[in-house]
């Protein structure tokens, strides 16, 4: 497989891509993204004075970044490269969760556990997630899945699938033959 364009960039590159030109006091989101992949660079530094002065650095900026844009996204998430967030504020993602490459957040979403301690999402590469979305516990989010705005998701969304309401049900999916169904599963 000869590589595309796109696996040469950094994920810093791929997250810029998103945005439009000159977006640093235009979009916010920018910010948060910028200060986590900051903090994930140093991280795969050698150890040494400077990695931990610019640790200390790092979480300065994290908070101060969290406040300014509502944007709780810790050095610890993993995400793919390709980060897109629509309008910032009251988002806040789970320390251990993971986030694949090219995916949409929009504001208000949660992505977090159901209880203390308990286990955390997985959401997949080209994934949706629509404003207010909450996406909580042991829950696998499939490859290019969209779950609109105001979506509960306490269990699993397949591949490709629309999820919507509270809780979350499938209103459109892709099926092995490529079509979509007539009916509503619930998720």
């Amino acid at each position: 497989m000869s590589e595309t364009p796109e696996m040469q960039l950094s994920p810093w590159q791929a997250d810029r891509r998103r945005y439009p030109a000159h977006p640093w006091f235009s979009e916010r989101s920018l910010w948060a993204i910028a200060v986590y992949r900051f903090g994930r660079w140093n991280d795969a530094r050698p150890p040494g004075v400077t990695r931990w002065c610019f640790d200390k650095a790092y979480w300065l900026l994290f908070r101060v970044t969290e406040i300014a844009t509502g944007i709780s996204l810790s050095k610890s998430v993993e995400v793919g490269p390709g980060l897109r967030i629509w309008h910032g504020g009251t988002i806040v993602i789970h320390s251990d969760a993971r986030i694949g490459a090219h995916c949409t957040l929009r504001h208000g979403i949660t992505i977090g556990n159901r209880s203390e301690g308990g286990p955390v999402p997985v959401i997949e590469d080209d994934v949706e997630l629509g404003a207010y979305a909450q996406v909580l516990g042991a829950v696998r989010v499939g490859r290019g899945a969209r779950i609109g705005a105001l979506t509960l998701v306490l269990s699993d969304v397949p591949a490709g699938a629309t999820a919507v309401g509270v809780p979350a049900r499938i209103a459109r999916s892709q099926g092995a033959n490529g079509r979509t169904p007539a009916h509503s599963d619930p998720v």
